[in-house]
């Protein structure tokens, strides 16, 4: 079980992408789908998973298994010192200022739900407004539905353009004295739209708003560099980024941290327990009662090393690469839609074919062994917003090729030929 892939070179300034060579780390790109070859178009969804990844997590439990934080033995203290360079790992990834800014958590849908039932719970009041965009898919605004019901605060939503982007003047008309927490995508898991985040951000501090940036989908296509974006808290899952399921991230700014009661309690998260009274550890144990997921974050950095040494700019402009090909090519498809046309985007296209239900497409497509997503991919507002029910989604990788994308348009082609 090596700890770096044969395909990439120690040094990143001696790698050029050399996609069928890191194609060659990824096993399951050599399943067939009957007599059809893979092409795993359904990244937004879960991404596949590297060699490396896969025997990090073999690795931990024939050899590393144990509890951490509990044990005096050889082993627990190993998975300690293990799990604790792993979430230092992660915070160099996004250039956090420090390892205990980063949460360990099963995904982006229990960091937001942690945020809002402690940060939300204990900040907001009647009358206090909660900002999203039309664009947020329903883990970033269920959970804040929820605790404005609770709270009494006002739930309030800047619009989409028809081009699928969000409308920054009236986004600026609703910050005010009232707003306490913006919440929004840095990207568009529906439709790839890439947000103008710099901004946004900006304008919500300067209203003094808590901003919390959802980055399920920007972690893995774009560099992501927390100190400079300036947001209060980041989310992202750990399955989409090349790592495990099950494990995902909470940041948060330290002195936001250190402001939050915990979330759920148990073990590892106290100082002391009597039955009157119970204190708690600072951030972020306080925050990740019993158990955790100790070889998902493990494997997670992993992960991480495993796209630094592929370089996240040569990722991202390799898959701007494969989007903008994909945009040009399905034009081409008579009778196809594509939804939204942001001015920039990263790693998904949606689109429609008249007389064919999204689902039809992707059961046509999944015979010609092309994965793809359809259906409203958890964003019903916005996809209400454009008109639509559902939307088929191709969504790329690092893996993806642009032989791919015309055996996708091909495909198409014969779901055309099967309903005119």
């Amino acid at each position: 079980m090596p700890d770096s892939p044969a395909t990439i070179p120690t040094n990143p300034a001696d790698f050029a992408y050399d996609v069928e060579a890191l194609r060659q780390d990824f096993p399951i790109l050599d399943v067939r789908i009957g007599a059809k070859p893979l092409i795993y178009f359904d990244n937004a969804a879960t991404t596949h998973k590297p060699q490396v990844v896969i025997d990090a997590i073999q690795r931990f439990y024939l050899l590393q298994n144990a509890n951490i934080h509990r044990g005096v033995h050889y082993l627990s203290q190993q998975a300690t010192d293990r799990y604790e360079a792993a979430r230092g790992r992660i915070a160099r990834f996004f250039n956090a200022a420090s390892a205990d800014e980063i949460v360990f958590v099963r995904g982006a849908t229990e960091a937001i739900n942690l945020v809002a039932n402690t940060w939300g719970a204990t900040n907001l009041r009647e009358g206090d407004e909660i900002l999203v965009t039309g664009m947020e898919h329903h883990a970033n605004i269920v959970p804040w539905q929820l605790v404005a019901r609770r709270t009494g605060a006002k739930l309030r939503v800047a619009p989409v353009t028809d081009d699928g982007e969000v409308d920054l003047d009236a986004y600026r008309a609703l910050l005010g004295e009232r707003t306490k927490l913006v919440a929004f995508v840095h990207v568009s898991n529906a439709l790839g739209t890439v947000n103008p985040v710099d901004e946004m951000i900006g304008a919500a501090k300067a209203v003094g708003a808590t901003v919390l940036l959802d980055g399920a989908q920007s972690a893995p296509h774009l560099p992501v560099d927390l100190q400079r974006l300036g947001c209060d808290f980041f989310v992202c899952s750990g399955h989409k980024i090349y790592g495990p399921t099950g494990i995902g991230i909470l940041y948060g700014r330290m002195s936001v941290l250190e402001s939050m009661p915990p979330w759920e309690g148990g073990g590892d998260m106290i100082q002391k327990v009597t039955f009157e009274e119970t204190t708690f550890k600072a951030p972020p144990s306080r925050f990740e009662a019993g158990t955790p997921h100790i070889s998902g974050a493990i494997a997670l950095a992993t992960a991480v090393d495993y796209l630094d040494r592929i370089g996240r700019e040569r990722i991202a402009a390799h898959e701007e690469k494969i989007a903008t090909y994909a945009v040009a090519r399905l034009s081409t498809v008579d009778g196809l839609r594509i939804v939204g046309m942001p001015s920039k985007r990263a790693g998904a296209v949606s689109f429609t074919m008249d007389g064919v239900h999204p689902h039809d497409i992707g059961t046509i497509l999944d015979s010609e062994g092309v994965a793809i997503r359809a259906g409203h991919h958890c964003t019903q507002p916005l996809m209400r917003r454009l008109g639509l029910s559902a939307t088929a989604r191709a969504s790329f990788g690092l893996y993806n090729t642009t032989t791919e994308v015309d055996a996708l348009v091909h495909a198409l082609g014969h779901v055309r030929r099967l309903f005119s």
